[in-house]
């Protein structure tokens, strides 16, 4: 965010911040070729629910009322438990407002056949808008994936059953598990990465699989823009910085981890008011980040300098 239009926001009052935040649309954008119009604000299942389901509960309904209309979840959030609370929260008639998708980490076909059910079961829908092959880390998973009864099959099925309507993969370790899986198939419609300012200085997402996917024309999701909170916690950027930067770049929405509707709504509050960040400014800052720390340093969900044997951060675990 341009540190003149911050200071401005961070001046309002609490009534004026509300007032702002009530008023101004939602910004949204198409998800590649799924043609679905998302709000550039996404839900992160994880975070959400780290508080318990009161709480939980009160960001989704908060979120949907300040504009957001797609969610996310996982099988492995909470033992499930991620998926549950959506089910119970979207009660009422607020499924049909948004858009829902979740992601499975096995990667057989019947395998994931299973847990699509489940998943189905505890979220209280017949379909989900977006599935996700989730954390592919590695290239023997890529192996398995893409093989005679892999997940990938389980994911064309469910798609032509109509019990999901897009499908796509995410994974935060290696660029080149990602180049793999699209260039293994042609069926992928969205991908999910770390897009953040500390990336681009060592195993590149934004450089090696951006332009690939977009290429593509695939929908691309954000993740992980804090780098699981590294960023601020090691004082490299404010969390203002670093929503901004990610949203400047050629990504259709950021999935963001907030653990309280006060976060929820700052991080709202970001987007709604921030102005896109010129090439100058995103080299500028990009100087600045790497004199500091970098890899996996910071970034510790990735593939680690030294190589095998390191243990790979899977999703959902303790930052």
């Amino acid at each position: 965010m341009r540190r003149r239009t911050f200071l401005q926001t961070a001046a309002l009052s609490a009534a004026a911040r509300l007032e702002l935040l009530a008023d101004t649309p939602m910004p949204t954008a198409t998800l590649g070729k799924t043609g679905l119009k998302i709000s550039r604000f996404v839900v992160g299942g994880y975070h959400m629910n780290v508080q318990g389901e009161e709480n939980a509960t009160r960001i989704i309904h908060r979120a949907i009322d300040l504009g957001v209309n797609f969610f996310d979840s996982a099988n492995l959030y909470h033992k499930g438990k991620s998926d549950e609370v959506y089910g119970r929260a979207l009660e009422g008639g607020r499924r049909q407002k948004v858009m829902l998708m979740s992601k499975c980490e096995v990667y057989s076909r019947d395998g994931a056949m299973k847990v699509l059910e489940e998943q189905l079961r505890r979220m209280k829908t017949d379909y989900l808008d977006l599935w996700a092959c989730h954390q592919v880390s590695e290239h023997k998973e890529v192996d398995q994936i893409l093989a005679p009864n892999g997940s990938l099959e389980a994911f064309v099925k469910a798609k032509q059953q109509g019990k999901v309507r897009h499908i796509g993969f995410t994974g935060h370790r290696d660029p080149s598990i990602h180049l793999r899986l699209l260039e293994g198939a042609d069926v992928w419609e969205t991908v999910q990465m770390p897009i953040n300012l500390i990336d681009p200085h060592y195993l590149s997402f934004i450089t090696n699989v951006l332009p690939v996917a977009r290429k593509k024309g695939l929908g691309v999701l954000a993740m992980k823009s804090n780098a699981m909170g590294s960023i601020t916690k090691q004082q490299v950027a404010k969390i203002e910085d670093c929503l901004t930067f990610t949203w400047s770049q050629d990504v259709d929405a950021v999935v963001s981890g907030v653990e309280t509707p006060e976060q929820l709504e700052a991080n709202i509050l970001t987007l709604k008011t921030m102005k896109k960040l010129s090439q100058q400014e995103i080299s500028v800052l990009l100087h600045k980040t790497k004199q500091g720390k970098t890899g996996s340093q910071v970034e510790q969900y990735k593939l680690k300098e030294s190589g095998a044997g390191m243990p790979c951060h899977r999703d959902g675990d303790p930052a």
